[in-house]
């Protein structure tokens, strides 16, 4: 099995335990308090990583060029970007499908990819992103009535489109990282993905923090009276996005983003075994077409 199967099997593990918990938080300090905490809290992890690479490893420091600075910072304001797309999104739609709009994010990580590394998926790697999307999108209607109606509802209502272009701004994102950390080669794929990971959350907390300070003062109070739950989101989403990196380092984020449809899986399972919630018939099939495609992706 290849290295970056295991780790973008645990990233979305650790993704969907952040979600879980940032959802929590988004009641205590809003869409703009809950964002910022996954990147200001994460900051002393994505440093302990560097340190730990370099100082328990032995991993030399690599030095940041022009091209890595560039795509940090597109990948940086792309992902604050897409997760405001995201919070609109919610605004029209439910959180499972807004969030399964999003969730196109492969396809467009394939066409960016192809666009600015030139990298194009094979073709059973092409199968297998549109199973998972085509899965992920007959759960997005799963408890809606099929008609022509309904579908034009479910593509091109104002909710369809922010979860949408969330989707395609985060494939940005995806790339941009990728391309940002191949950009500054060796000492190995981990310090690569350390590095990256350690200059986007130290940028992405500086914006925010400015936008914050100058818009919503009483929002960035709570950041920091709520600096527990909002610690866990930082370590744990600054885990997940360390795992994300190193495994776009070594593979091509279209790929990496199909597999991380898993995360959906978990999703499901936690809904089933511990909420004790019921699911339908095309909620299961569109997770066994997600299934499908890991299956076709993997062998």
């Amino acid at each position: 099995m290849e290295l970056w199967i295991p780790i973008t099997i645990v990233a979305a593990f650790l993704q969907n335990i952040r979600s879980t918990v940032q959802r929590q938080l988004k009641g205590r300090l809003g869409a703009a308090g809950a964002t910022i905490v996954r990147f200001l809290y994460g900051i002393p992890v994505a440093t302990a990583i560097v340190l730990a690479l370099h100082f328990g490893f032995g991993h030399s420091l690599p030095e940041p060029n022009a091209q890595f600075v560039f795509w940090v910072i597109v990948g940086g304001l792309a992902q604050v970007s897409a997760q405001v797309f995201l919070i609109l999104a919610f605004n029209y739609r439910n959180f499972t499908v807004a969030t399964a709009y999003s969730r196109t994010e492969p396809v467009h990580a394939a066409l960016i990819g192809f666009i600015v590394l030139g990298e194009k998926p094979a073709a059973s790697d092409f199968i297998a992103i549109l199973l998972a999307v085509i899965g992920v999108a007959l759960i997005a209607v799963a408890r809606e009535t099929l008609n022509l109606a309904s579908l034009g509802k479910a593509i091109f209502t104002r909710g369809a489109l922010y979860g949408l272009a969330s989707g395609a701004i985060f494939g940005l994102a995806a790339v941009s990282y990728r391309t940002a950390s191949l950009a500054i080669s060796g000492p190995g794929f981990l310090m690569q993905a350390s590095v990256t990971l350690f200059w986007a959350v130290l940028f992405q907390s500086a914006i925010l923090l400015v936008f914050m300070a100058l818009k919503q003062r009483r929002e960035l109070k709570a950041v920091f009276v709520h600096w527990r739950l909002g610690l866990l989101v930082g370590c744990v989403g600054a885990s997940a996005s360390f795992l994300w990196f190193a495994a776009m380092t070594l593979q091509q984020a279209s790929i990496v983003k199909a597999l991380a449809q898993v995360e959906m899986i978990f999703a499901y399972a936690a809904t089933i075994f511990i909420f004790r919630e019921n699911v339908n018939s095309r909620e299961v099939i569109g997770c066994l077409l997600i299934i499908a495609g890991i299956i076709v992706l993997l062998y």
